[in-house]
């Protein structure tokens, strides 16, 4: 199918395909091309540029887009969607004044989510997460990562990550899997956390494995998880599977997490709403993203990542939801995008950046998503009749998306 886009009120995010990130004060520039036109091939950008040099060109269709922009579609590098239920009993709770931790002391937290899907069929857990799967799309999600860490037993993980691998299968967008066994320590090896990490890197990784079901590993490094030699324990031995670390780090304390994940060459290390200086100096020189996911931050109402600080170092910064029931219940990029504006001072500009190239970096998706570049997958946003695009984080309570192509299909 030749599809010809045209008289788009501005193209964004128009980049050489050989561009993987940006870093410092290139975050505040954003390619753009005023009254443009778009030519889609099948799945692929084919060409673009000003109205006024279109040349002629034979098309299937041509769509007017007139007061539109087009941009491309949001990759989010760090979700938890595979889960069964909710826990809204939790939100009420810490709203009657119990903290996160104090609910995960009592059962509730990641110990909740995991005996209830434990309890869970496999279907029925495909099911609930299909529909947030489309729901994310609709919103503008054209790339995600998924991960595992709420089974917290051998049959629990490797259901979600079949799950995961179904939807991969299933929808026509890139899906990235990401095995997070050291979530938390299930209650049944209460004070016997090192007994719980060898069944972990002993049963349930190889069995990953063997069927294939993991690109990334992942571990929660935290006071009262896992410790950094818990960490440089399951990173190796993810290493010796071929999987490459994203991980948990700085949550809530900044205990070397950082560090550890830039010695095992993670692709990413996400959170960070506590940072040092010397975490932030930690990162600079490596090829290590740090990920943001202020999300989490409002639903928690704990820090924000300190974007200035760590772009001001001359870092790049990746935005992403931390969709998960617990600590950040919306897969929404576009109420992302908006906090990183409102709450972490990034620019429009610099956030888009965060949520679009840099994000595809932080999930190995750049050679093919996160620009509006030729020979990349053709997943794009339109949005509706909007006076610019900075309307897209002020607006933050409206949905300003008309439609979403993914592989050059409307989803819509």
């Amino acid at each position: 199918m030749r599809l010809l886009f045209i008289n788009i009120r501005e193209l964004i995010q128009v980049r050489d395909a050989s561009v993987e990130k940006v870093s410092g004060l290139e975050m505040k520039k954003l390619p753009k091309i005023p009254n443009a036109w778009l030519f889609i091939e099948d799945d692929k950008i084919s060409d673009f540029g000003k109205m006024e040099d279109l040349p002629e060109i034979q098309v299937d269709q041509t769509i007017d887009l007139s007061g539109k922009i087009v941009l491309p579609s949001w990759c989010d590098s760090h979700t938890h969607l595979v889960y069964a239920g909710n826990r809204e009993q939790e939100f009420v709770d810490r709203i009657n004044g119990l903290t996160y931790e104090e609910i995960a002391n009592r059962g509730g937290g990641i110990l909740n989510s995991a005996k209830t899907l434990n309890e869970t069929s496999e279907e029925e857990l495909y099911k609930q997460s299909a529909s947030r799967l489309e729901e994310v799309i609709k919103l503008g999600t054209g790339a995600i990562e998924i991960k595992s860490g709420y089974g917290l037993t051998k049959e629990g993980e490797l259901k979600i990550l079949r799950v995961i691998k179904k939807l991969k299968e299933n929808y026509n967008l890139p899906v990235k899997a990401t095995f997070l066994g050291a979530h938390a320590l299930p209650s049944e090896y209460k004070n016997r956390k090192e007994e719980y990490l060898t069944m972990v890197i002993e049963e349930i990784l190889p069995a990953v494995a063997k069927e294939d079901l993991a690109e990334y590993i992942d571990i929660f490094c935290e006071k009262g998880y896992f410790s950094i030699e818990d960490t440089d324990r399951l990173l190796e031995a993810g290493k010796k599977y071929g999987l490459q670390p994203k991980i948990h780090v700085n949550q809530f304390n900044s205990i070397g997490g950082v560090q550890a994940g830039i010695a095992h060459k993670a692709l990413s290390v996400d959170h960070l709403e506590v940072m040092t200086p010397e975490d932030i100096k930690s990162l600079i020189g490596t090829q290590t993203m740090p990920v943001a996911l202020p999300g989490c931050s409002l639903f928690l109402s704990i820090p924000y990542t300190p974007a200035r600080a760590i772009m001001e170092a001359g870092l790049p910064l990746a935005l992403a939801t931390d969709f998960n029931p617990g600590s950040s219940p919306s897969g929404n990029m576009n109420l992302v995008v908006s906090l990183a504006c409102i709450k972490m001072k990034m620019t429009p500009e610099e956030a888009i950046n965060a949520a679009t190239i840099n994000a595809a970096y932080a999930m190995d998706l750049s050679k093919t998503h996160g620009s509006i570049s030729r020979g990349k997958k053709a997943n794009f946003i339109i949005t509706k009749k909007i006076p610019s695009y900075a309307y897209l984080p002020y607006s933050f309570g409206s949905n300003a998306i008309e439609d979403v192509y993914i592989n050059g299909k409307s989803v819509n």
